[in-house]
């Protein structure tokens, strides 16, 4: 099966408040009909959407349970937005890259388009999980880790800092709550 682009599109169903409208996205594939439509099922609960499959396939929406919906063939050719490999990889670097990103101005569907394409032509710019920090062009970074003595001062700090009375309270009441089998002591690794 080969992907040949995708059709969005508005579905629009009647519904009592007014019409239902889901914009969705279709992939075209290679010799391949469409025979499943899915629903998220945010939108089946938020627009009381119930599905029925028995003999024929339908759906009600909302309190209305006479009132039955089905989808029938389309056969009308629609112009399909070639996918092309750089698309995709477009699409997968939003994803990837900027789906954490947060963008403080408001931004118009074309700006963010803008921005997003500007971001993907200059996207060598930024490190990744696959790419280290170090690994950017002119902004090497060199990590020294010593382990040798003598010690960095995080090192040689203890693992709870505490001056040695409060140790020995601690370790006192630590005592008391295994003797009173309030907890268990847990050895790991």
């Amino acid at each position: 099966m080969k992907a040949l682009g995708i059709i969005e599109t508005t579905v629009i169903f009647p519904y009592i408040n007014g019409n239902l409208r889901i914009t969705v996205e279709f992939v075209v594939m290679e010799n391949f009909s469409i025979i499943h439509f899915i629903l998220g099922n945010d939108y089946l609960i938020m627009y009381g959407i119930n599905l029925h499959n028995n003999k024929n396939r339908y759906f009600t929406i909302g309190d209305n349970k006479h009132q039955k919906f089905a989808l029938l063939p389309f056969r009308r050719q629609i112009a399909v937005n070639k996918l092309s490999p750089v698309s995709l990889e477009l699409e997968k670097f939003k994803s990837e890259q900027l789906n954490e990103a947060e963008i403080s101005l408001p931004l118009t569907d074309k700006q963010e388009s803008e921005l997003s394409d500007l971001l993907y032509d200059h996207k060598e710019a930024f490190a990744s999980d696959k790419e280290p920090l170090w690994a950017i062009f002119e902004h090497e970074v060199e990590i020294i880790l010593n382990i040798e003595r003598p010690y960095p001062p995080l090192l040689r700090r203890p693992e709870y800092p505490a001056s040695p009375k409060s140790r020995e309270a601690l370790e006192i009441h630590i005592k008391e709550l295994l003797d009173l089998s309030v907890t268990r002591k847990v050895f790991h690794n």
